[in-house]
């Protein structure tokens, strides 16, 4: 299926916001569609009008389809998925209930994130782990064929992002599973960016772990995030805390641990944010994650092409394959500035910086880059106006 311009047309008047602003910040927030916000204002007037345990008893069967929508979306089973706040506490979750231990190392990459860098250095000063940062190709991706000089007997896991941050790169995930399938390794794969602009399937991937948000390109509402944990590498792992939605009480001294990644969730959790996400993942199921992902990626090359015609205005993007996030530079112009200057005109994008991203930025020497995101609402039109105003 390809989404033709009928289609977007129709899209963009389920996003009433369209025609109110150029949303290019999809990468930090996307606009909600009717039918997702209509599922979260409901559910909460739900709330108001019976009582919050008494309108979650109700929404017994969206909760449900939380669990098999994100099954479906990304190939696995539905006692894999968790629903988490956000997708640093999911990724969090699951990594901090490793067993590593003191000399283990784990693999990352430059274009590492920076919740994630944090807990590496946090056990590296807690438990004694060791960090071994992957080297990049010529393109600016993870070099796949040289991770094997970096692995040792101590080498445990390896984490990956899927699509950084503060750049339209995609990283090679399927090639990286192969190289931890063929060494052992436990395999992460942070897909906060990625899911809901490109078709991602874990069953060709291979991580053992997945996480990600609701409020970017599955354009969910904030505060819901989602995690994959693969039934392989379940028993292995020691959940770092729990309460009685990740276990029963069943004695005095004994507990035990809820089935499946459920054993990551918390009790108390915003319902209106998981039908609302559930809801969202039927959305983008619907028009279609494939042709999804071929429309992200021509609005994304056609800003690219536009942009790159401008003078003085440089793209930064790295990777052989790219992605709806489009960083770029301008002569004369912080991105700051340009960001403010934009949102008085009606435009949104925003700015990466080093907090992000220090092993990437200080690889490249760069400070900040303003970031364009796009997606399968956005349009030529749109484009044209937006750098007609980076031309003046």
């Amino acid at each position: 299926m390809i989404i033709s311009d009928e289609h977007v047309a129709r899209l963009r008047h389920e996003t009433p916001s369209c025609n109110k602003v150029i949303h290019f910040n999809h990468a930090g927030a996307s606009l909600m569609p009717d039918p997702v916000f209509r599922a979260v204002t409901e559910h909460l007037e739900l709330e108001r009008e019976i009582g919050g345990y008494e309108a979650a008893a109700l929404a017994e069967d969206a909760m449900r389809s939380f669990y098999s929508g994100f099954a479906e979306l990304l190939r696995v089973l539905p006692e894999e998925i968790a629903f988490v706040e956000n997708a640093t506490r999911a990724w969090d979750m699951a990594f901090y209930a490793l067993p590593l231990k003191e000399g283990d190392r784990i693999i990352t990459h430059s274009s590492e994130y920076a919740s994630n860098y944090l807990a590496f250095l946090h056990l590296a000063k807690r438990r004694g782990i060791e960090i071994d940062v992957a080297p990049s190709d010529s393109s600016g991706q993870i070099d796949v064929t040289r991770l094997g000089a970096l692995m040792q007997p101590s080498t445990k896991m390896i984490n990956l992002v899927h699509v950084p941050t503060q750049g339209g790169l995609v990283n090679p995930a399927e090639e990286v599973g192969r190289f931890a399938e063929q060494h052992g390794l436990t395999y992460f794969l942070d897909a906060c960016q990625s899911v809901g602009q490109i078709d991602v399937d874990v069953s060709k991937i291979g991580c053992h772990v997945l996480s990600g948000t609701g409020r970017k390109f599955l354009r969910g509402p904030r505060g819901t995030g989602f995690l994959y944990v693969s039934n392989k590498i379940l028993k292995d792992l020691d959940p770092p805390f729990i309460d009685m939605r990740a276990a029963t009480w069943v004695d005095v001294s004994t507990y035990e641990l809820a089935a499946g990644a459920r054993r990551f969730e918390n009790w108390e959790s915003y319902i209106a944010g998981r039908v609302g996400l559930a809801a969202a993942v039927d959305y983008a199921r619907e028009i279609g994650l494939p042709a999804i992902e071929e429309r992200v990626t021509y609005v994304a090359n056609q800003l690219r092409t536009s942009l790159s015609e401008i003078d003085g205005v440089n793209v930064r993007d790295l990777g052989t394959a790219k992605c709806g996030i489009v960083t770029f530079d301008i002569e004369g112009e912080s991105p700051t500035d340009l960001s403010h200057r934009l949102r008085e005109s009606g435009v949104n994008i925003s700015v990466t910086g080093p907090e992000s991203a220090q092993l990437d930025f200080a690889e490249r020497n760069i400070t900040e880059l303003a970031r364009a995101s796009v997606h399968y609402i956005n349009t030529e039109t749109e484009i044209e106006r937006f750098c007609e105003l980076l031309a003046h």
